[in-house]
């Protein structure tokens, strides 16, 4: 996919949401994503391996305010509102998910599903969120199977 090809794709907030992709495109979509003035925010989860060690990089990534609970339900409140990172468009670049996904792949699918489920709230606004799960090119294979 070409780099304008790639900024249509995400600035159409209907499409947003979290989706698996090959890491190797992580420079393209930072770039797609500055380009269209969104916030691009990685999410480093190279030490989390479960849903409490997941949850501060989380909130450092998104500078979620100090009445973050840390738990799934404030997750879900913090995403639909952003009010304090205001943006055209928002791309979470999720790094390192691998043994977090390996220890907890309910929970990690629950954190995705309000990924989701936050991501069509913002598409009412017309604001895209999107959440980009990388892996490496083994690791997409094995999940696209």
């Amino acid at each position: 996919m070409n780099g304008i090809e790639l900024g249509m794709l995400l600035a159409d907030p209907s499409q947003a949401g979290a989706y698996f992709v090959d890491a190797r495109e992580r420079g393209s979509l930072v770039e797609a994503g500055n380009m269209l003035h969104f916030a691009v925010l990685p999410v480093d989860l190279r030490t989390c391996i479960d849903i409490q060690t997941a949850m501060g990089p989380i909130a450092e990534a998104l500078s979620f305010p100090d009445w973050f609970g840390e738990n799934l339900d404030a997750l879900a409140d913090c995403l639909n509102d952003l009010s304090w990172l205001p943006s055209q468009g928002y791309l979470l670049l999720i790094e390192h998910s691998g043994d977090w996904r390996a220890q907890e792949p309910e929970t990690f699918q629950s954190v995705l599903d309000i990924l989701n489920e936050s991501a069509t709230r913002w598409a009412q606004d017309r604001v895209p969120l999107w959440a980009l799960v990388l892996l490496p090119t083994r690791e997409l294979g094995e999940i696209n199977t």
